[in-house]
């Protein structure tokens, strides 16, 4: 049977912002779920068929923001459309995360990097072809990028 649910949701080992890991590649492994509500379910057809996804969710324990941050790969402040720092004029997230199974409204997914009990707003599937680009320069990140593995969430955002 199916869980019943109010609003989409994704669940993770992670029960605050602060220790969870930065991006999908930091979460490597960690497993999590996906849970819709019942109306969506048909709008799961054919997903299987792709080994990712993008998730498009809430920010929702973020709460206003700051035009500069210093974000986690770094100790100097950046503007924050710079950054993928979670305290945003706009709160929204992205992440792309293995899909392991689907069962009726319910989503089993690997290399979560969220904090459980986020809004899901939207899935989209993830295709090399439209997603990949070669790009001439990454900005600041090109010099920390080495840093991504081992990098948590500190709660510098959380006030």
């Amino acid at each position: 049977m199916s869980e019943e649910v109010t609003y989409n949701v994704i669940y993770s080992p992670f029960k605050s912002p602060k220790g969870t890991p930065i991006q999908p590649r930091g979460a490597k492994g960690v497993r999590g779920k996906i849970v819709l509500k019942e109306e969506y379910k048909e709008g799961l057809k054919d997903l299987e068929e792709f080994s990712h996804i993008i998730l498009v969710y809430h920010f929702h324990l973020s709460q206003g923001y700051s035009l500069t941050v210093t974000p986690y790969m770094d100790d100097s402040p950046h503007g924050v459309f710079a950054t993928r720092a979670p305290k945003r004029p706009n709160p929204i997230g992205l992440s792309v995360v293995k899909l392991l199974s689907i069962k009726d409204n319910i989503l089993e997914i690997e290399d979560v990097d969220v904090v459980d009990g986020t809004p899901l707003l939207d899935i989209k599937p993830y295709v090399p072809d439209f997603d990949i680009r070669k790009v001439e320069k990454f900005g600041w990140l090109e010099e920390v990028i080495h840093k991504l593995p081992e990098k948590r969430d500190d709660g510098r955002f959380l006030s």
